[in-house]
């Protein structure tokens, strides 16, 4: 769903994943592309090019990773629910950044939130 509503909201969508093989979907959903997580050279590659970066993942990893993609003064929303989170080591020389989290927001954020998939068809099927 963050992908389909982050496209009708006119960004520019790009998936990260630990598998390649999840690229088609992630196309097909609306993602301009997709990179590998797991790929050092990729990553590198996509270093200090993102105004904004919403992390999904609610299993334990490493937010240093996706804070480097982050352009200065930008920011990273922590949406995925964990029971522990392993806040990241906040030294990046010469980098300021804001990390975030979210809730699903109340009555009047989910009829927002619905009337604009309604809007752009967005639905949570896969097609």
């Amino acid at each position: 769903m963050g992908v389909k509503l982050a496209r009708a909201l006119g960004a520019e969508v790009v998936v990260f994943t630990t598998s390649k093989g999840k690229k088609t979907d992630a196309l097909r959903l609306g993602a301009h592309e997709l990179v590998v997580s797991k790929d050092a050279a990729e990553m590198k590659k996509n270093q200090n090019r993102f105004d904004f970066v919403l992390d999904t993942v609610s299993a334990q990893h490493d937010l240093n990773a996706y804070l480097s993609l982050l352009k200065r003064d930008k920011t990273l929303v922590q949406v995925g629910l964990r029971t522990r989170f392993l806040f990241p080591s906040l030294h990046s020389p010469g980098k300021q950044y804001g990390v975030a989290g979210s809730t699903i927001g109340g009555i009047r954020e989910t009829q927002e939130m619905l009337n604009f998939c309604a809007s752009h068809g967005i639905t949570s099927a896969n097609v």
